[in-house]
């Protein structure tokens, strides 16, 4: 049996805070992936999205209306339009947190640019955290987001693993074309492919061109576990998104899946036994 095929021990599994620790502060703020540091996380996760003006920022929806008091399309605003929203105060409106949000950094639209500065701080505390970034890109957008990103990481000296270790980033992405223009692009980049369905042609556990890790939903998971371990036997990693609950965790750790992508990383800790 290859070391593919070992389970993974709970020990091993790394927990990927979901839009920072998105269960107790606004997702994709700088207070929640602040949180999710404090909390132990091993890596974060974001989506970004490109402005009207070429900026990245950390926003999961198309149009900025679900978590902010704005309204229209990323895309088709500027940085400075949704400097000035407020992208917080829809979550849990009549609670304070039990933690101490640094001011600003809960209602703030935030910058990868940002994020990435404060996994560089972390990181020089020698602390090995992990940042896993998703691309969403319009088409309108093409190749520009991965262009732009792929940019801000050379800049930060993220766009490379170190010498010894793993990569500091990997990119993932729903579009199998987004990956390859990743891996072209910068071939050392681990690259991701999601997935929301299980289609014919993934079935005997190979990915797309381009793709190094599987990143199937926590559906699929619990619905087609003999295709997890199909992937594991080729050979490939499986990091899975959102896995909130116990019994699910319990699954991902029984099928000895690398990665668990969650908006309650203390609790998923804790569960694996880590404080």
């Amino acid at each position: 049996m290859t070391h593919a095929q070992q389970p993974s021990s709970p020990a091993a599994i790394q927990v990927v805070a979901h839009r920072g620790a998105s269960d107790d502060a606004p997702e994709h703020t700088l207070a929640a992936y602040r949180k999710a540091i404090e909390d132990g996380a091993d890596a974060l996760e974001c989506d970004v999205r490109l402005t009207a003006d070429g900026q990245l920022v950390c926003v999961h929806d198309r149009r900025v209306n679900r978590t902010s008091n704005g309204r229209g399309a990323v895309s088709a605003l500027e940085l400075s339009e949704l400097a000035v929203l407020d992208f917080g105060s829809w979550k849990d409106r009549e609670e304070s947190p039990d933690w101490d949000p640094v001011p600003g950094e809960l209602t703030s639209v935030l910058t990868l640019e940002r994020l990435l500065e404060l996994v560089t701080e972390v990181r020089a505390t020698g602390r090995p955290l992990q940042l896993a970034i998703e691309t969403k890109h319009p088409t309108r957008w093409a190749g520009q987001v991965e262009e732009r990103l792929l940019r801000l990481l050379n800049e930060f000296g993220l766009d490379a693993p170190p010498a010894e270790g793993p990569s500091p980033v990997r990119v993932m992405s729903f579009s199998a074309r987004s990956l390859h223009r990743v891996r072209t692009a910068a071939p050392a980049l681990p690259t991701v492919y999601l997935m929301q369905f299980l289609t014919p042609r993934l079935r005997d556990g190979r990915l797309p061109a381009g793709a190094r890790i599987a990143g199937p939903g926590i559906r699929i998971v619990r619905n087609h576990p003999d295709y997890i371990r199909r992937l594991r036997r080729a050979g490939h990693q499986v990091h899975v998104w959102t896995v909130n609950e116990p019994e699910d965790v319990a699954l991902c750790a029984e099928l000895g899946i690398e990665a668990i992508i969650t908006n309650r990383p203390k609790r998923v800790l804790s569960q694996l036994g880590r404080p």
